[in-house]
């Protein structure tokens, strides 16, 4: 127990065992979903006898990548295969370009490689160090507005609409009036000062899901994994493909969303966390931006899409998280999940949106942070987080802010506040979008 305490530095950064475990615990159950997700949504483009490799491949990518960023970096950042990012491997390479899945891994592959080059050479980190203030605290809130949405979503609270996008859900519904309770539960146990109140709060409403007959209850406890053997490998054997004409642009798109998802995931979760320095910078960025991208060359050999951040982390955060012990936790938990399939699929999508919409509102507090009296801090800040939920995409909201940000700045007469690396980020966004399907 004392080399832990000692290892992780608990003393130093207000943190103990206990609210270590409750964070991982939390931040895993808040993101368990990816293990039966992300394996849904490959089959699609792999085929359907593969779910439990590509469930294998799921939970092994996110344990090491999730170990590496506990043990390397110390910092409570859960890593797993990206959502969206899957979907685009999936449905728009290997589904709509015909692309075939095994050189779409070599894909992956490769752009997971491009991301450790560039880690290592501290591209990645000098870019988030160059992010402006106010597009830090503008990315905690869009994460925070992101993050609610999505949980919202889960529980059919809000559902599509036609004519207006989205509106009110079905509210009579079971699955809204046990998330509902599980908001206001755990808004009281929070304002009680109860450790571990997110996690309690969605382990109660899965518990009153499974009573009421609202959830199905658990089909088992214990299954064995099985081994990725027609996936183990083929992305190595197809790396060289990967290069060809008519595939580097994929890898490059790979890399360009990943590279800002997880940019803004950090930013924004630990701005909120308060691990940033005095000049608003991470320490020991780099070890946590190498994290996600040994997670990708790792994922990508088992046979899963790019690992990224989660934002999820920030529900563990919030519930008292606050050292790489609690990703330590978070791991075991993805390794354990390995076997305990039926009771981790069990947990449903509503019983972890009061974690998400609370976590939410608590990322909200750095709005106030932004100088909201100065219209060349304030337009991009709120162009990027209200693009995060609309365009239901993290990268998006920060390429409009970092498009918006040098702008109005150097339009207005105040081009000595920005950092020419941002000139230089938001040409490419603008290329991205205007170049790029």
């Amino acid at each position: 127990m004392n080399a832990i305490v000692r290892f992780f530095r608990f003393e130093e950064n207000g943190a103990t065992f206990r609210t270590e475990v409750i964070g991982g615990l939390t931040t895993f159950v808040t993101m368990a979903y990816i293990v039966a997700v992300n394996p849904g949504m490959l089959t699609e483009a792999l085929g359907k006898d593969l779910f439990g490799e590509l469930l294998f491949a799921t939970c092994i990518s996110a344990a090491v990548a999730t170990l590496i960023m506990g043990i390397a970096a110390n910092y409570p950042f859960a890593l797993a295969p990206g959502m969206g990012l899957n979907a685009f491997f999936a449905y728009t390479v290997v589904l709509g370009m015909g692309v075939r899945w095994d050189l779409a891994l070599g894909v992956v592959l490769a752009s997971g490689i491009l991301f450790t080059l560039l880690t290592l050479v501290r591209v990645r980190e000098a870019i988030i160090n160059a992010v402006p203030d106010t597009i830090k605290q503008a990315t905690a809130c869009g994460i925070g507005l992101f993050i609610a949405f999505i949980g919202l979503k889960n529980a059919g609270i809000v559902a599509a609409d036609q004519a207006t996008l989205i509106s009110l859900g079905e509210i009579r519904s079971g699955p809204v009036g046990l998330t509902l309770l599980g908001v206001l539960g755990t808004g009281v146990m929070l304002a009680r000062g109860v450790k571990g109140a997110i996690l309690m709060g969605m382990l109660g409403v899965t518990i009153l899901g499974v009573l009421t007959g609202v959830a199905p209850a658990p089909q088992g406890f214990i299954s064995l994994p099985a081994w990725p053997e027609r996936l183990f490998g083929v992305a190595a054997v197809n790396l060289t493909a990967a290069f060809d004409v008519g595939l580097i642009g994929v890898v490059f798109v790979f890399l360009f969303v990943d590279m800002f998802d997880t940019m803004g995931t950090l930013v924004g979760v630990s701005g909120r966390a308060g691990f940033l320095d005095g000049r608003g910078r991470l320490p020991r960025a780099n070890r946590a931006l190498l994290a996600d991208s040994l997670g990708t060359v790792f994922g990508s050999m088992f046979g899963t899409s790019t690992v990224t951040t989660y934002i999820e982390s920030a529900s563990g955060i919030s519930a008292g998280a606050r050292t790489g012990f609690a990703s330590v936790v978070t791991g075991a938990m993805f390794l354990l999940a390995l076997f305990l399939t039926p009771l981790v699929e069990a947990i449903p999508p509503f019983a972890t949106a009061p974690a998400l919409i609370v976590v939410g509102v608590l990322m909200m507090a750095s709005v106030v942070n932004v100088k909201w009296h100065d219209v060349t801090d304030a337009l991009p800040a709120f162009l990027t987080m209200i693009a995060m939920p609309l365009t239901f995409s993290i990268s998006d909201g920060l390429a409009l802010g970092f498009i918006a940000f040098p702008i109005v700045k150097r339009l207005g007469r105040r081009g000595d506040e920005v950092n020419p690396l941002v000139d230089l980020l938001a040409v490419i966004f603008i290329a991205r979008y205007l170049f790029m399907d």
